[in-house]
C-alpha cells in the first residue's frame, strides 16, 4: 500500500473550508488553481521546468508552503509572503539616533505596524529600553520603564488588520538581567493586559550557572537610577553598569516558572545557546525571535517558511513492511529549498531594511509537518521510543537541504554575507558528512540558515488534516456543525466530519475493527508523558540549525516542582528554548483531558443541582456551533455547545466554547468559556445564563435574529446575546451522540486546536496567533 494521499482526507469538508476561507483567491475553483497561482508567483524568475516540478509537489501534497505564501503569492496584493520578522534594534530614545544601530521607539513602532499590516508577525527585544526609575537626562525626568512602551505596541496591534481578517502577532522579549524583568514576567497575569503579545524571557548561561550554584543574581542597566540608590556599579561592555537589584537566582527562576505554571507565559529562550550555535554568529547577534519562537532572528531578520509533508512519506503504512520513502522525502527537500530561495527574490517586504537583511543572508526556514502521522504509519509510538527515527528523518532532511543549497550556490552564487572561513566554524557543520562540508568550503552555500520547525496548523488541515509540525496527533475524529452563513431571515449550516489523516488511513486498513483497542503507536498528545514530549522536541532540535516551535503540554494536576524541572531538563537536553502549557483555573484550557473510555461513551449519572462534584467527560458528545455576527465591532463569534444526555433523556450543556478572531476579546471569551463550562459540569447552569442576559455594554446593544425566531430581538451586549442563546438551548430533549474527541481550541473553543509549537493554533477553524 502506497502512502500517496488518497482522495478521502483531502475531500474532508474542513479542508475545503480552510482553503476557501484562508487561501483561495478570486475565482479559483479548486486547490489546484491555488497551487498554480502560488507557483506562478514564486517561480516568476525561474525556469518552466523547475516550476512544473514544484507544482507537481504541491498537487501531490509533498511540499507545503507557509501560510503567507499561500495567501499572497501571485495575488498582486500588497502583502508579504514572509511569515514573520524581528524588529530593528529599538534605540533607547523616542526618535532615531543616526549614529546608532536600529531605530528610535516611534520609528520602530511604525515598522511593527507596517509589518503587521502587510501580513507579517514581528518580535521585539525591549531589553534596550531603560528601566522604570531610570534617569532621563535630556528631559530631566524619570523613565516609566519597558511595560508602558509595550502597551503602545499592544494598542497598535489592536488597530491593525492585515491581509483580510488576519490579526497581528507579536513576541516581546526581555533579558533576564533587565531591572523590569519582574514586572515583565507577571504583566500578563493582569486581565486583558498585553493580550496581543507572546512574551519570553531571554535567559543567559551565567544565570543558569547561578541558579545551579544557588547564587544571587543582579538586575542592572547602563543608565543610572534617578534616585541614585544603586546596589553596586560595575563595568560592562566598556560602560558603567548600574545594579538596581540583587536577588537569589532561584527566586527569579521560580517567579518565571510559577507564573507560567498558572498563566502559560512567559516562555524561556536560552539566548546564548542560540547565538553560539547560529551559523551566522560571525556577522550578527540575535536578541529576539519571531512570535512563535521557532526562528531566532537578528534585527530586521525574516522567516521564510515551508514544510515537507512527512505524512506522505511512508511506504506500506501500518504494516510490518512500512518504510520511509527516502527518495521522495529528499526530492521534496530539494524542491523546498529552491522554492524558499525563490520567495526571497519575489516576495514584497514591508521595509527596505527587511529586504536588505533577507537578501544579504538568504535565510530560509525549511521544516516538516506530519511527524505524528509518519510515526503512526511506521508503527512507532511518539515519545522516547521514536527518538532514533525522528533524528534519522531530521538528518536526512538537513543533509539534503545543505546539499541543495550548495548546488544553488554553484548555480546562483553564495549569499552576500558568506565568509568561507567564518562559516566553516559553524557548529552545525560538524554534524554533516565530510564530503558535504568540503563542498561548502569549495563552492560556498546559497543560504545562511536553512532549517526551522514552525507551526503548521492551518496548512496541515488544508493538506488533509495531517498532524501539525513536530506535534503528535491531538484528536482522531469528530463531527462539527457550523453556521457558515447567517442573514436576517435564514441560517445556512454545514456539517463537517473531521478525521486525522493518520486515523483515516489506519481505520481503512484491512481487518480494522472499531471495537478493538488501538495499538500502542496510535496515541494522542494527552496520552503521552511530559518526558515523551521533551524527548521528541530535543531529537527534532538536534538536526535543525535555527530552532523549533513546540509546546510541552503538561497535565493540570502536575505538581509545581515537576513542572519547574521541565525547564531544567530542556536546558540540559540542549534545547534553545522552552514553552509549556498547563491548564489552570486562571487561564482557559487549551487541551482538555479526554477520558480513557471506549469509543462509545458510557452513560454517567450526574446531579442537576449545583454541586462540587465534577461530571466526568464522556469521550463522545453531541454539539453544534452557532456563528454570531456582532455588528458593534464587526467581528464573527462562534458559540459551540456540547451536550450531555442523561439516562432519562434530559439534555444539558456540558461544555461551552466561544471563539473569535478578535484578539481584543480573546481573553474575555476564554474566561467566559472556562466559567460556563465549569458551571455546566457541576449541574444545571441555566441560572448563570440568565445572569449573563442582564449584562449591558457601554458601547450599546444590537438587534439580532437567532435561529427559530420570527423576528430580531434586541441584545444589550454580546455577552447578553450569548446568555440568551444558551438559555434557549437548555431545554430537555433527547439527542443522539455524535462521535467527537479532541482538545479545546483557544479560538473556536472546539476540541480541534492546540497550544503547540509555541503558538496558539486551531486545525478546525484555522485560527493561529502566529501562522
Amino acid at each position: 500500500m502506497s502512502s500517496t494521499i488518497a482522495h478521502g482526507p483531502l475531500d474532508q469538508p474542513v479542508t475545503t473550508h480552510i482553503w476557501r476561507e484562508k487561501y483561495r483567491h478570486g475565482d479559483e475553483a479548486a486547490p489546484a488553481d491555488t497551487f498554480a497561482r502560488v507557483v506562478g508567483g514564486v517561480y516568476a524568475n525561474d525556469t518552466k521546468e523547475q516550476a512544473e516540478t514544484a507544482l507537481a509537489a504541491l498537487n501531490a501534497r509533498d511540499w507545503v508552503p507557509g501560510g503567507r505564501i499561500f495567501a499572497g503569492a501571485g495575488t498582486g496584493k500588497r502583502v508579504t509572503w514572509i511569515n514573520c520578522f524581528v524588529s530593528p534594534t529599538i534605540q533607547d530614545s523616542m526618535d532615531t539616533e543616526p549614529d546608532l544601530p536600529g531605530a528610535g521607539i516611534m520609528p520602530a513602532l511604525n515598522v511593527a505596524a507596517f509589518t503587521q499590516q502587510q501580513g507579517g508577525g514581528i518580535g521585539m527585544d525591549f531589553g534596550t529600553l531603560r528601566p522604570d526609575g531610570a534617569v532621563v537626562g535630556r528631559t530631566g525626568s524619570i523613565s516609566s520603564g519597558v511595560i508602558p512602551f509595550m502597551v503602545m505596541w499592544d494598542g497598535m496591534c489592536v488597530t491593525i488588520r492585515s491581509s483580510g481578517s488576519r490579526r497581528g502577532a507579536m513576541m516581546g522579549v526581555l533579558p533576564v538581567w533587565h531591572p523590569d524583568v519582574l514586572a515583565f514576567i507577571t504583566a500578563k497575569t493582569r486581565k486583558d493586559f498585553l493580550k496581543n503579545f507572546n512574551v519570553s524571557v531571554t535567559v543567559t548561561d551565567d544565570f543558569m550557572a547561578a541558579l545551579e550554584a544557588g547564587e544571587d543574581w543582579e538586575l542592572g542597566f547602563h543608565v543610572p537610577r534617578a534616585d541614585g540608590e544603586h546596589v553596586a556599579v560595575r563595568e560592562k561592555d566598556g560602560r558603567p553598569w548600574y545594579v538596581y537589584r540583587r536577588l537569589p537566582a532561584a527566586e527569579l527562576f521560580d517567579l518565571i516558572t510559577r507564573t507560567t505554571y498558572e498563566y502559560a507565559e512567559p516562555g524561556v529562550i536560552f539566548i546564548e545557546r542560540v547565538n553560539r550555535l547560529n551559523n551566522l554568529n560571525y556577522c550578527e547577534t540575535i536578541a529576539a525571535t519571531n512570535p512563535c519562537g521557532e526562528q531566532p532572528l537578528p534585527p530586521n531578520g525574516d522567516c521564510d517558511l515551508g514544510h515537507v509533508n512527512l505524512a506522505n512519506m511512508v511506504l506500506n503504512p501500518f504494516t510490518t513492511d512500512a518504510a520511509v520513502d527516502w527518495e521522495r522525502l529528499r526530492a521534496a527537500v530539494r524542491i523546498g529549498v529552491r522554492f524558499l530561495d525563490n520567495v526571497l527574490d519575489t516576495s514584497p517586504f514591508p521595509t527596505a531594511e527587511q529586504r536588505a537583511e533577507a537578501l544579504a543572508k538568504r535565510r530560509i526556514g525549511l521544516g516538516y509537518t506530519g511527524l505524528g502521522n509518519l510515526l503512526q504509519q511506521m508503527r512507532v509510538r511518539y515519545g522516547r521510543g521514536a527518538v532514533a527515527l525522528v533524528e534519522q528523518v531530521g538528518e536526512a532532511i538537513a543533509i539534503e537541504a545543505y546539499r541543495t543549497s550548495v548546488d544553488l550556490a554553484r548555480e546562483r552564487g553564495v549569499f552576500p554575507a558568506y565568509d568561507t572561513e567564518a562559516f566553516a566554524r559553524a557548529p552545525f557543520l560538524e554534524k554533516l558528512p565530510a564530503d558535504l562540508v568540503a563542498d561548502i568550503r569549495t563552492y560556498g552555500i546559497r543560504n545562511g540558515v536553512l532549517l526551522t520547525l514552525a507551526p503548521t496548523g492551518t496548512t496541515s488541515i488544508f493538506y488533509g488534516n495531517v498532524s501539525s509540525g513536530v506535534e503528535p496527533t491531538f484528536s482522531w475524529h469528530y463531527d462539527r456543525a457550523v453556521v457558515v452563513e447567517q442573514t436576517a431571515t435564514e441560517q445556512k449550516l454545514e456539517s463537517f466530519e473531521v478525521q486525522d489523516y493518520g486515523w483515516y488511513l489506519y481505520s481503512r486498513m484491512p481487518g480494522f475493527d472499531a471495537a478493538s483497542a488501538l495499538p500502542d503507536y496510535m496515541v494522542t498528545a494527552l496520552e503521552l508523558s511530559v518526558d515523551d514530549h521533551i524527548a521528541v522536541a530535543a531529537a527534532a532540535q538536534a538536526w535543525v540549525d535555527a530552532a523549533i516551535s513546540k509546546t510541552i503540554n503538561c497535565p493540570a494536576e502536575m505538581p509545581y516542582e515537576a513542572f519547574r524541572e521541565v525547564y531544567l531538563t530542556a536546558y540540559r537536553e540542549g534545547m534553545k528554548g522552552c514553552t509549556t502549557y498547563r491548564p489552570s483555573g486562571l487561564r482557559g484550557s487549551v487541551l482538555s483531558v479526554k477520558s480513557d473510555t471506549p469509543a462509545v461513551a458510557d452513560t454517567v449519572e450526574a446531579p442537576f443541582a449545583g454541586t462540587s462534584e465534577v461530571l466526568a467527560r464522556p469521550q463522545v458528545l453531541n454539539g453544534k456551533t452557532i456563528k454570531i455576527k456582532w455588528p458593534i465591532d464587526g467581528e464573527n463569534y462562534y458559540l459551540t455547545i456540547n451536550d450531555y444526555v442523561h439516562p432519562d433523556g434530559k439534555r444539558v450543556p456540558f461544555e461551552i466554547f466561544i471563539s473569535t478572531s478578535s484578539v481584543e476579546n480573546f481573553e474575555t471569551m476564554a474566561a467566559l468559556t472556562r466559567t460556563l463550562s465549569a458551571a455546566c459540569r457541576r449541574g444545571d447552569a441555566t441560572f448563570l445564563f440568565e445572569e449573563l442576559e442582564r449584562v449591558h455594554s457601554p458601547k450599546g446593544g444590537a438587534l439580532i435574529r437567532l435561529e427559530h425566531e420570527a423576528k430580531g430581538t434586541y441584545a444589550p451586549s454580546l455577552i447578553a446575546l450569548i446568555g440568551r442563546i444558551l438559555r434557549q438551548h437548555s431545554t430537555p430533549a433527547p439527542v443522539n451522540a455524535i462521535e467527537e474527541t479532541g482538545e479545546q481550541c483557544p479560538n473556536c473553543k472546539r476540541h480541534t486546536a492546540h497550544k503547540l509549537e509555541g503558538c496558539l493554533t486551531c486545525f478546525q477553524c484555522g485560527y493561529s496567533k502566529c501562522g
